[in-house]
């Protein structure tokens, strides 16, 4: 592929062993001083699942999107999906590409792993603020175990999660970036490296970060605004709980089991985000009570809210 032959806003960077697709959205700073928002996907995502939230934000933020290597229009990595490695791919397109001005870091799920290993790499001079999207806690699979086999494997087996999450029906999207964000989901370069991250890497990931205790060097980002955005995971459970029963998957026992994760999931989940905000001795929690885990398709104008919160804060401190 060459950059002709992608989207006008797009582009392919060369990091050295291979390209990665990378998109710029609004208008181009009018200083090296002033912030740029990047976008960084979770597990087994491209940068489609951020349509909703980049064409409603202010035309005057440069913020820019990237397909993860494998994904999309972005080449294939010689190197393993770990979050340590995306995060050094990720250094790599920025200085690359180049982008050099401070950085919003905006990251759903897994990328609350990948922006820590970034941080743990690069450290934070370049970092003006982040905005956390239900992302995942480096203590997460010590508190709530999102993946149980019971939950996927018996209640919801045969379910389509998009459908039981009410995303096919609720999502923000136009019918032309749902129809982008479906076709992309449905190849088999896709299904290729979502295995890779999601089976191969993303367990391990969790551990890896802790031992690096970043978190013993709280606030991480001194007074730089955070903005932590948490999900209704319960929300997500229950359209899964209620579409396996409705098939009549699971035992009694089995369907016990995942009920009371639902009653316990949200203040689990509400407990990690609390853990983000000592990132930084500027930071703020809100909670999106109509989305599940994927907020930035059911309430993508959160998203934006909290863009605008961390440019706020950064001018005031300026």
């Amino acid at each position: 592929m060459s950059s002709s032959d992608l989207h006008p806003n797009g582009r392919l960077v060369n990091i050295g062993t291979h390209n990665l697709a990378l998109y710029s959205h609004g208008l181009s700073p009018s200083s090296p001083n002033d912030p740029v928002v990047v976008f960084i996907s979770g597990v087994a995502s491209d940068a489609l699942n951020w349509q909703a939230v980049v064409r409603q934000l202010s035309p005057s933020v440069r913020t820019y999107t990237y397909d993860r290597s494998g994904y999309r229009n972005s080449e294939s990595s010689p190197l393993a999906p770990s979050a340590e490695n995306i995060a050094l791919e990720l250094s790599l397109m920025l200085e690359k590409a180049p982008i050099s001005n401070p950085l919003i870091l905006v990251g759903h799920s897994w990328a609350g792993i990948l922006i820590q290993e970034f941080i743990g790499m690069k450290g934070t001079a370049q970092i003006a603020g982040l905005v956390l999207v239900d992302a995942n806690h480096e203590t997460a699979p010590l508190v709530m175990n999102v993946n149980d086999p019971i939950l996927w494997n018996e209640i919801a087996a045969g379910i389509d999660a998009y459908s039981a999450w009410g995303v096919r029906s609720e999502h923000k999207m136009t019918p032309e970036e749902w129809d982008a964000f479906e076709a992309a989901e449905s190849t088999d370069k896709y299904k290729l490296i979502a295995h890779k991250e999601d089976v191969e890497q993303y367990s391990q990931s969790f551990e890896t970060l802790r031992m690096k205790e970043l978190s013993k060097r709280q606030p991480l980002l001194g007074n730089k605004p955070v903005y932590v955005i948490a999900g209704t995971r319960s929300r997500d459970w229950t359209g899964l709980y209620n579409a396996g029963v409705a098939k009549g998957n699971g035992s009694e026992e089995e369907r016990r089991h995942v009920k009371e994760m639902i009653a316990t999931v949200d203040e689990k989940n509400a407990g990690l985000m609390r853990e983000f905000l000592k990132l930084s001795t500027k930071s703020e929690l809100v909670f999106a009570t109509k989305s599940g885990h994927f907020v930035q398709l059911f309430q993508p104008e959160i998203v934006i809210e909290g863009v605008k919160w961390v440019l706020n804060k950064r001018t005031v401190s300026a």
